[in-house]
């Protein structure tokens, strides 16, 4: 009798990521080491140096590790100058978990902090270009609690400021300079979590609200 084939491999969820890295192997052992993963298991191609594909478990989730192959099209961040992808991971011990992975190398994207929709909550990218957020709930709120202090958050009004207006010439915006004034114009991480739908709160007003 044929032993029945299950759609989903054991300890594998509906969705998982899969992370293209340059340098497989250096992204396991940081990962092993700075994230605390297990590995298990990892495969080569025939020259015994790029990693098809390799399986980490962080926590009670799997997903997977691969060299980038331009050949194929498959990139990596540090080649396509930044990732569009943030994988979100719920920690309980979250200030040591944010602490350590800082301390080893990792960019604060949105530092770690209390927030209004009841979760401390941090972005950081890390060695190898891949961007996570990690949170950690702390209060238990109800949807209206949710929405009404995000209303108490963005309701704030700010006084007036004397400053110069952009000026738009031929699809172009002008700038202008203003004495003792940094203007950031970097473009900010936004991104729609999906991994947890008890709250109705997007990751777009998670940033703003951090950031």
């Amino acid at each position: 009798m044929a032993r029945k084939v299950t759609p989903v491999p054991k300890g594998y969820r509906t969705a998982n990521p899969v992370l293209i890295v340059q340098g497989a192997d250096a992204a396991l052992s940081y990962y092993e080491t700075v994230f605390g993963a297990e590995i298990l298991s990892r495969d080569y191609a025939h020259d015994g140096v790029t990693v098809l594909q390799a399986e980490i478990k962080i926590g009670n989730s799997i997903m997977r590790i691969a060299d980038e192959m331009p050949s194929f099209g498959i990139l990596s961040p540090t080649s396509l100058g930044g990732s569009p992808v943030i994988v979100q991971l719920y920690i309980a011990d979250v200030d040591t978990f944010w602490n350590h992975v800082v301390e080893s190398g990792a960019r604060v994207a949105v530092p770690l902090s209390d927030t209004y929709w009841g979760e401390r909550f941090g972005r950081f990218v890390d060695a190898f270009g891949h961007v996570w957020n990690v949170a950690k709930r702390i209060e238990m709120l109800t949807p209206g609690e949710v929405a009404q202090r995000a209303t108490d958050t963005f309701s704030v009004v700010e006084p007036d400021a004397d400053l110069p207006t952009a000026t738009i010439i031929e699809d172009e915006v002008i700038i202008p300079e203003v004495s003792g004034l940094e203007l950031d114009t970097a473009p900010v991480l936004d991104a729609v979590d999906v991994t947890r739908d008890e709250s109705p709160v997007s990751e777009i007003e998670a940033t703003r609200s951090v950031a």
